[in-house]
């Protein structure tokens, strides 16, 4: 079965678009899995900064479990916020 391949951004001529697919099945896995790796990063890092200009005000604690909210789930995002507070009231005082 043939992989769906979105269509093309309108500022990329379909000359180029053949390149870059060429260019992306010759590159070894190592290359594609850190491409991969890196646009994931690009994009996690850019929904948090969204996020954390939406609140200003939140802890960074609070920005992370909104995170994991949206993008993973309520479930999760719960288990986080207990974990979160359990390691906040086990913590030493004056940390």
């Amino acid at each position: 079965m043939a992989a769906l391949i979105p269509p093309r951004p309108s500022d990329t001529s379909a000359e180029a678009e053949r390149v870059q697919i060429d260019l992306l099945r010759a590159a070894p896995v190592s290359r594609r899995l850190h491409l991969a790796w890196s646009l994931s990063a690009t994009v996690i890092g850019a929904a948090r900064i969204a996020l954390a200009r939406q609140s200003p005000r939140q802890s960074q604690d609070a920005l992370d479990a909104r995170f994991v909210e949206l993008h993973y789930g309520r479930e999760l995002a719960a288990a986080l916020r207990r974990d979160l507070a359990r390691r906040q009231s086990a913590a030493p005082v004056g940390s």
